[in-house]
């Protein structure tokens, strides 16, 4: 498969940018902010990440660990209270968390074939 080509990964970086940016028009509470420029941030990068090694699936499992912590940020970080927060948190996780797992068998199966012919 060929490099910046995933539309999945696209996808999970766009929801783990919406994330970070987030903060920005939504009630912030406790822990929020943190929870969500975090994993917000760090599913950007495993985007990017995936993006270009398009061939790694470790790295879509730790994309998917991402999304799952996304989508628990709001009882962890005691912000469920902060509704636009919370439900950002959920959404986007969820949407990560989905396209993800529609990538991790392309993925897989593109590290096998590349073993295999090499």
């Amino acid at each position: 498969m060929k490099k910046w080509y995933r539309w999945q990964d696209y996808v999970a970086a766009a929801a783990g940018l919406f994330t970070a940016v987030a903060v920005l028009f939504t009630r912030q509470l406790n822990m929020s902010t943190t929870l969500m420029l975090v994993f917000g941030g760090l599913l950007v990068v495993s985007g990017i990440i995936n993006l270009a090694m398009p061939g790694t699936p470790a790295m879509e499992y730790v994309q998917a660990i991402l999304a799952a912590g996304l989508v628990l940020s709001p009882w962890l970080g005691t912000y469920t209270g902060a509704t636009g927060a919370a439900w950002t948190s959920w959404i986007a996780g969820a949407v990560a968390l989905v396209v993800t797992a529609v990538a991790i068998k392309p993925s897989t199966d593109l590290r096998h074939t590349y073993r295999v012919s090499h």
